[in-house]
């Protein structure tokens, strides 16, 4: 789904020499950020080791160099994880079927401590729509059947969903900003799972059905995602401007509940109407 190669020269492209103050005597160069050469020395490794790494031949990399190159390509926190991610990836192993994905009891139950008053998603780690409660149903898909996370088979996806499916794309003001995070979240999950065979059949119909998921692909962003904004032109309740948080629980850290909450006062109205016309839906 990536490499280590193709990560590294995605972010050595990104490092201009006068963004870490390395001179250039005012020389041409043929490549947008740090040569190869250069990147070596500045994390104190040989240019042979280094261009191996991009090529796929060193196996073997050391937490402390790859901790140095990240320095050096001044990657973040969640960069750098996904960094040894790919560098633990076993050479030669293909894809393999997981089994499918069952909410832990523990998630479950705090899901349901939340009622039907405070909009709640479990998403598993495609972001599949494990569980929800009526108000996240209603405030993220109230087009989609209530009861479609229970077939694991037809499991709403939260990625496809925002790329390929037009009333959700329609759902968010801030389309772009959501989408980018699905993307950057898809390339951490893929540094972590290598051989899902699933997951890379998400990421390869998503390459081939959207364009603008194959170009922000392409640009390499990789974050955890676990706190946000989305901005709502709600089809329902109109617009609202809803935080959302990520709880994890540590017995299944793949499986996360996310929890939605307005930021102002109309979209706290918003959120209770939301919640009152599950619950006259209920009775």
């Amino acid at each position: 789904m990536e490499s280590l190669g193709a990560f590294l020269k995605s972010r050595r492209d990104r490092v201009t020499p006068a963004r870490i103050g390395l001179r250039t005597h005012g020389s041409a160069r043929r490549v947008p950020g740090l040569r190869r050469e250069e990147l070596a020395q500045l994390a104190g490794v040989s240019a042979g080791y280094y261009t191996r790494l991009e090529q796929g031949q060193a196996e073997t990399a050391s937490a402390q160099v790859l901790d140095a190159i990240a320095r050096v390509l001044q990657l973040d926190e969640i960069e750098t994880v996904h960094l040894h991610n790919l560098a633990r990836q076993p050479a030669g192993r293909g894809l393999a079927e997981p089994p499918p994905e069952e909410p832990h009891p523990r998630v479950l139950a705090l899901l349901r401590s939340l009622g039907d008053t405070t909009p709640a998603v479990v998403l598993g780690r495609r972001a599949d729509v494990l569980a929800w409660n009526r108000a996240g149903h209603a405030l993220k898909a109230e087009h989609v059947d209530f009861d479609a996370p229970a077939d694991p088979a037809h499991r709403p996806s939260m990625p496809r969903m925002v790329f390929l499916d037009p009333l959700t794309r329609d759902l968010y003001r801030n389309w772009d900003e959501v989408a980018a995070a699905h993307v950057a979240f898809l390339r951490l999950t893929a540094g972590r799972y290598p051989t899902d065979a699933r997951l890379a059949a998400l990421i390869g119909e998503l390459s081939m059905r959207s364009d603008e998921f194959a170009r922000m692909w392409a640009g390499g962003d990789v974050a955890d995602c676990t706190v946000g904004t989305i901005e709502l032109q709600h089809p329902t309740v109109g617009a609202a401007n809803v935080a959302y948080q990520v709880w994890l629980q540590p017995d299944s850290p793949d499986h996360r509940l996310e929890i939605y909450t307005p930021n102002d006062p109309s979209s706290a109205d918003a959120l209770q109407v939301l919640a009152h016309q599950c619950r006259l839906a209920r009775a």
